[in-house]
């Protein structure tokens, strides 16, 4: 990697440093910018809408407006698991083809705000041609885990933000 290369990966680390929430999905912890979250919310009553992909658990009311809520576990492949106690609702902002689309991200369990430095952050490992991994941000180091930072727009793909925008 040229000179140049590694202040550009500096730089872009450091643009990535602040405040991030942090959550589990199976024995992994994950991170979403705290700038994308709008709030926390406990598991409510979610209605199932026909003819969507398998990993959208369905749509919820929050305060009037109906918005759409994804399993985060399927849509990483992940097995599914019965909800429980600790089973949250991270109501997050993305960026769609036509604007923001409020919609809820389901997980396991909300972990807490984490500050997390350029120093701390490294980018996404390659894995190869094969594997996507475009929405992940960057790789957090704690002193004994490493949180995965996710890139909450790009979670879901184009298409799939256009369908569930149409829910």
């Amino acid at each position: 990697m040229s000179e140049q290369e590694r202040n550009a990966v500096k730089s872009e680390m450091k643009s990535l440093s602040g405040k991030y929430l942090t959550f589990k999905l199976a024995k992994e912890t994950y991170g979403i910018q705290i700038l994308k979250v709008q709030e926390i919310i406990g598991l409510m009553s979610i209605t199932s809408v026909p003819r969507t992909p398998d990993f959208v658990r369905g749509v919820i009311n929050l305060r009037g407006k109906v918005i759409p809520v994804i399993e985060l576990r399927k849509k990483f492949g992940m097995e599914s698991i019965e909800d429980t106690d600790h089973t949250c609702i991270i109501v997050v902002q993305v960026n769609g083809p036509k604007g923001l689309i409020t919609m809820g991200v389901l997980v396991d369990e909300v972990s807490e705000v984490i500050d997390i430095s350029d120093e701390q952050l490294e980018p996404a490992p390659s894995f190869g041609t094969n594997i996507d991994t475009a929405f992940i941000l960057a790789m957090g180091k704690l002193a004994d885990a490493v949180v995965i930072l996710l890139d909450i727009d790009k979670v879901l793909t184009t298409s799939e933000l256009s369908s569930i925008s149409s829910i």
